[in-house]
């Protein structure tokens, strides 16, 4: 096998809202893609106080549109009756190139997509998927030795060039 490459994360350039940092122990994120994320007034609202978790989502197709299932965005509290519902589905907006190269992927079973990351582009509210593969405990514990040998290479450096 060879190398594989490190993704850099899409919300570099926006304010981050929230991030699924268990996705990253659970799954191998094989490639990451830019959607934007349709909300009501209230959502919108809550999203940009912080009042959102990514912990329990994911993504799924319905009749060829990609909705994300799970995403818990609590109550505006000045909202009051035009208040929404905390766990609804909300639709994930994509170009059609991009919506059918990601159902071809996900439809034969083995990949998953879930929501790394919601941040601010400008004034629009951004998710960040990620065509995922889940990991097994073999591959969880490789993960966390090459990053500990990574951070105490990284720490004898340090101290060298003291």
């Amino acid at each position: 096998m060879g190398k594989k490459k490190k993704q850099k994360s899409l919300a570099a350039a926006g304010t981050m809202l929230a991030q699924n940092r268990r996705a990253l122990h659970e799954y191998e994120v094989i490639e990451r893609f830019e959607a934007g994320l349709a909300l009501v007034g209230s959502e919108v609202k809550s999203v940009k106080d912080g009042k959102i978790s990514l912990a329990e989502a994911f993504a799924t197709f319905d009749r060829h549109e990609l909705w994300l299932h799970r995403a818990h965005i609590s109550e505006y509290v000045q909202a009051h009756k035009r208040n929404h519902e905390p766990l609804r589905r909300r639709k994930l907006l994509l170009h059609r190139r991009e919506l059918d190269k990601l159902e071809r992927e996900v439809a034969p079973g083995g990949l998953t997509l879930i929501p790394l990351t919601v941040y601010l582009k400008g004034s629009y509210v951004k998710v960040e998927l990620g065509l995922c593969r889940g990991k097994q405990m073999h591959d969880k514990r490789a993960t966390i030795k090459e990053r500990d040998t990574k951070r105490e290479v990284d720490r004898e450096i340090r101290e060298r060039s003291r």
